[in-house]
């Protein structure tokens, strides 16, 4: 019985050190809102938008990937916005967008945003960038909406079937990934994070932080497994043969997310 006692209490510890609370929106928006005018009422979401650049310039749409946010742009934004009109978005679920009211997170929902997007903000075409789930997004959008898009630039974009994501198929979560909704310590992420660099240094202390603390956006862990849960994968060969925008397809050898090999595909 002791032992068991002391078996129980050594796991009530190792779950107050690894429980990780929600930030409020406001110590959020605080810290990583530009200006409140940055948010556009679309259907029953507030997406995070910034738009830096001429207004006559042509339109650049920038699309983020799993768990990034419209941050992950910044330096590009200076020599970009010199001759164009340069949106970013955080997409629902991401940044400082709230998780979507609806609980639909599925490319058409996303694709849907972005058109009524485009029509607030009056773009009859823009060039969209995108990379890994903003490239998959964004070469969708291409497929389903050639007259809306005048170029296409996709970053290692997903869309390919891959390990543990096949065509058609829910994708398997393993049961541990569902603990993140109650415990992500900033030691964790960056064990998550840093494959995602092949240059682990980029990971500095200030990014680190600022993926951490977008993480814990209330409701937003929840609303990345359901992402997550609700990824369905449409073979690409029949969607992407309806693009028509001029095409730069952009990869790094050492991407450990999104194999080099799928550029081929593509």
């Amino acid at each position: 019985m002791k032992w068991l006692l002391l078996l129980a209490l050594l796991l009530l510890l190792a779950l107050w050190l690894l429980w990780t609370p929600d930030r409020s929106v406001a110590e959020l928006q605080q810290r990583y809102l530009r200006s409140p005018d940055d948010f556009v009422q679309l259907d029953a979401i507030r997406l995070h938008v910034r738009a830096d650049g001429p207004r006559t310039g042509s339109a650049l749409i920038l699309l983020h990937g799993l768990g990034a946010s419209l941050h992950t742009w910044e330096d590009w934004v200076p020599a970009l916005a010199r001759d164009h009109r340069v949106i970013r978005l955080d997409l629902p679920g991401f940044g400082l967008t709230g998780p979507d009211p609806s609980g639909d997170y599925s490319d058409q929902r996303s694709m849907d945003l972005l058109l009524q997007l485009m029509a607030r903000l009056g773009l009859e075409q823009a060039t969209l960038i995108g990379n890994s789930l903003g490239g998959r997004i964004a070469w969708r959008f291409a497929a389903a909406h050639p007259d809306r898009v005048d170029k296409l630039v996709l970053i290692s974009p997903d869309g390919f079937a891959s390990p543990g994501f096949d065509y058609e198929q829910t994708p398997e979560m393993p049961a541990a990934m569902q603990l993140m909704r109650y415990s992500m310590p900033k030691w964790m992420l960056a064990m998550n994070l840093k494959p995602a660099y092949a240059d682990a240094s980029v990971v500095t202390p200030d990014l680190l932080t600022r993926y951490h603390d977008l993480l814990l956006y209330p409701g937003k862990r929840a609303a990345v497994l359901q992402r997550l849960q609700q990824v369905r994968l449409a073979r690409p060969e029949p969607l992407l043969q309806q693009i028509t925008a001029p095409v730069l397809l952009l990869w790094g050898d050492q991407d450990a997310l999104i194999p080099v090999s799928n550029a081929q595909d593509y």
